[in-house]
């Protein structure tokens, strides 16, 4: 960046006492919340994590420092806006594969195929002798859920899925947004997400591993413990006569 497009000690310090005056809102307004979903507090929220993003980015523009804050992703729902009782609701899931065994998929799909033509209601052999061609024979004759319980039998491996819950006063027209069906989404008549991810198992993983080493560390020292207190017994024991050295 040259320095003419660098910002200002004066730019700089004012994001600084911008972020200041959002954090004293943000404790004013959770000091006084009415409940835990108080539109106050995450008004107050977002304007900190907006004055915290532009003075990091100030900062590192004029003197290349960071700081320590953390930025809510883009992924992070807003406060729900839409209507408390709606009158209908859209269901958007998004679910991904890896075509892990081309072969399985094929085989599959040409069953499917195989059994159509022979109940005259196939449009005849070859359609699925692609992977493209196969996964559209698949999709076209099983359901979404089902594929998504038998993925392994069509040579498919789970990836991330997500399932957004959307509220709305009216049902669209019919064929409305069937042109662009995933363009017109208002995040904040989102009701509710749900997300899949091997992201989370890695995690769970790593939580489980720690407590794994806590609890071997445990069983390790009752373990010696235990020994320790075995071989003091068999010292004390009245009944055991002291070795003595000097017998061979």
């Amino acid at each position: 960046m040259s320095d003419a497009a660098q910002p200002t000690a004066a730019e700089v310090r004012a994001a600084a006492e911008a972020v200041k005056t959002a954090l004293d809102r943000h404790l004013a307004a959770v000091e006084r919340r009415s409940g835990e979903d108080d539109p106050a507090v995450y008004e107050a929220f977002n304007e900190l994590a907006a004055a915290a993003e532009a003075y990091d980015e100030l900062l590192y523009d004029r003197y290349d420092e960071v700081t320590p804050f953390e930025i809510p992703g883009d992924d992070a729902l807003p406060p729900y806006t839409g209507p408390e009782e709606p009158n209908a609701i859209s269901v958007l899931i998004r679910r991904d594969y890896a075509v892990a065994e081309p072969q399985r998929l094929l085989a599959q799909a040409q069953r499917v195929e195989a059994a159509d033509v022979e109940a005259g209601t196939g449009i005849g052999a070859g359609a699925a002798g692609t992977v493209h061609g196969a996964l559209g024979t698949l999709f076209g004759e099983y359901e979404p859920d089902e594929i998504a319980s038998r993925h392994k039998e069509f040579g498919l491996e789970e990836g991330d899925s997500t399932l957004w819950v959307t509220a709305s006063d009216e049902q669209p027209d019919p064929g409305e947004w069937l042109e662009e069906p995933f363009e017109h989404v208002d995040p904040e008549q989102v009701v509710c997400r749900f997300d899949v991810s091997t992201v989370f198992d890695d995690d769970l993983d790593e939580d489980e591993d720690e407590d794994e080493g806590e609890i071997d560390d445990a069983d390790d020292a009752d373990d010696a413990d235990a020994v320790e207190d075995l071989v003091t017994g068999l010292v004390e024991d009245d009944d055991i006569e002291p070795l003595d050295r000097t017998e061979r």
